[in-house]
Order: structure tokens, then sequence, then C-alpha cells
């Protein structure tokens, strides 16, 4: 896959990052990957992908203000850095590039 390396998950967590681009703190990341993708997701896995990305220079992050309703702990926002966009765009380059690939006949498939 070349310099960048993005899992299934790390993916998606980066594209919801951008869909969100300026609002895209834990629960509305999660809330918006499940709605999306009508899956679950766990608080602990995407917590997890999240400190990966950043970890590798995907993401960064930066607390926002207090507020009352959490307790007076603020909220944790996360960008795509330009090392992202490069992940994002050469891993979106390298599933193109498959998909063009494949021979017409092996999609060609008959049910029943």
């Amino acid at each position: 896959m070349g310099k960048f390396q993005l899992g299934e998950f790390e993916e998606v967590v980066m594209l919801t990052v951008g869909v969100l681009y300026g609002n895209a703190y834990g629960v509305s990341i999660k809330k918006e990957i499940e709605e999306r993708q009508g899956r679950k997701v766990s608080v602990g896995a995407l917590q997890s992908a999240l400190k990966r990305l950043e970890d590798k220079g995907y993401l960064t992050s930066y607390e926002g203000e207090s507020t009352s309703e959490r307790g007076g702990r603020p909220k944790r926002y996360f960008n795509i850095t330009t090392l992202g966009k490069n992940a994002i765009e050469e891993t979106r380059k390298m599933r193109n590039q498959l998909y063009d690939a494949i021979p017409k006949p092996a999609l060609d498939v008959k049910i029943g």
C-alpha cells in the first residue's frame, strides 16, 4: 500500500472526522459512523483508533470549552493533518486501482 497504512476502521474514522469538520469529537464520531454504516462502535475501539491515528500524525486534537453537562470536562476535537490527507488520498487511489483492475466478467455474477 505504500508509505501510508490505514486499516478499514481507521479509514472510516478518518473519513468521519473529515465529514464532521469542526465538530469531530468522540461522541459525534461514534454517532456518525453508527448512523451512516449501521454498525455499532464501541467507545474503546474508537478511542484506540483515534489515539493510533494521532500517534501516526494523521490526526491532531485539541480541547474545547468545558461544559456543565460533561461535569466540567472539555470535549476533545479532532482534525485531519496534511499527512492524514495524504493517507486518505493514497488509500482511495489504491482502492480505485484495484477496483478498476477487476475484469468485467469477474463481477458478472448471476444469482440463482
